[in-house]
């Protein structure tokens, strides 16, 4: 081949061709929306897709699924509210979805539905979420009796709030006896779950430390019940060691006013013992509430506060959303970085771009 006036050996050769599709007939489908009738149906049936359809749904930004999210909520909500909400919390390691699925399955195999909705932080830098409840929770993900629903944190605990309440929702229009929600376990998340749930279980491990030192934690005192995992082996006795320190602990705290003395037990998730004993401390908590009134109290005051976090959520959604207020902001925050305005003069002007 002579290339430039010069010999070269380089020559071109064809390309491979491209085989062709191997099922030409095969498309992808695209997912027929569904109504709000469709939706409200399938939720009152129990169907699991249309259920996670609707969670999806929840957990969209796009507006116009969120207007539809909104609509299906309104009608399953006459529907809602007869369910018990639990909520579990404890430090990594602990063993909660260990536990979440032993206590689970106890649950399931005394006859109640239960719907585990478990709350996954996400990355900060890559925004995503492993979801991997479902892969811990072997047993349970194929119980037929059980639903489980891993969702993302977000990046914000508002956020958390709203989606997971709004799911307890659609749980119990369809028909789930037991809500199970799962704390992401740091921060100020188990706050943002005691406020939508009627009993806050916290899970202790012993030997990790002064176990004393937990109580300068506010967590305890937002516990309706502790109980010390992994009791089992040869951690039966520093266990059981630890569950007479928390029980002394808990008397130097104030009474509650639902009439409730906070109980400390024992269990193992992992042999499956002692589980009974949760559930039955769970079972008299309820009783007792309902008896004096504070089970409704609490709910309503939890209302009350889904009423205010639903209008500082609206809020903040309309003013970033505001055209004048993004343009301010990106003419702003360049001067704020450059050091040429103080970050409180510059949220003052965009403030005053919306008015």
């Amino acid at each position: 081949m002579v290339e430039n006036g010069f010999d070269t050996a380089l020559h071109e050769r064809e390309g491979i061709e491209q085989p062709a599709q191997v099922n030409p007939y095969l498309q992808k489908r695209k997912r027929r929306d569904l109504s709000v009738d469709e939706y409200v149906d399938g939720i009152r049936r129990g169907d699991r897709v249309i259920l996670s359809r609707a969670i999806t749904l929840i957990e969209s930004v796009n507006p116009e699924h969120q207007k539809l999210a909104q609509e299906v909520i309104e009608r399953c909500l006459p529907y809602a509210g007869k369910s018990l909400r639990i909520g579990i919390t404890g430090v990594p390691g602990a063993g909660k979805s260990t536990f979440i699925e032993a206590f689970g399955t106890f649950l399931t195999q005394h006859g109640k539905n239960i719907a585990v909705l478990a709350i996954d932080p996400s990355s900060e830098r890559s925004k995503g979420s492993i979801l991997g409840d479902k892969t811990r929770m072997e047993q349970l993900s194929v119980d037929p009796h059980a639903f489980i629903r891993p969702s993302p944190s977000g990046l914000t605990l508002g956020g958390v709030a709203r989606k997971t309440r709004e799911t307890i929702i659609l749980c119990e229009a369809a028909g789930f006896d037991v809500i199970i929600v799962e704390t992401v376990g740091v921060g100020q998340s188990e706050t943002v779950v005691k406020s939508m749930v009627d009993f806050f279980l916290l899970i202790m491990l012993a030997g990790a430390g002064d176990e004393l030192q937990g109580i300068k934690r506010g967590i305890m005192e937002m516990a309706d019940a502790l109980v010390i995992n992994k009791a089992d082996g040869d951690n039966v006795t520093p266990a059981e060691l630890a569950r007479t320190r928390y029980q002394s602990a808990l008397h130097l705290f104030p009474k509650n006013e639902n009439g409730w003395v906070v109980p400390v037990t024992t269990c193992s998730a992992l042999e499956h013992t002692a589980i009974d004993k949760v559930w039955q401390i769970i079972s008299e908590f309820e009783a007792l509430t309902k008896s004096n009134g504070f089970f409704e109290q609490n709910r309503n005051e939890q209302n009350v506060k889904i009423f205010y976090d639903w209008i500082d959520f609206t809020i903040k959604n309309n003013f970033f959303n505001n055209p004048a207020v993004q343009t301010s902001i990106e003419q702003l925050l360049p001067k704020v970085l450059a050091g040429s305005i103080t970050p409180y003069q510059a949220g003052n002007a965009v403030v005053e771009s919306e008015e």
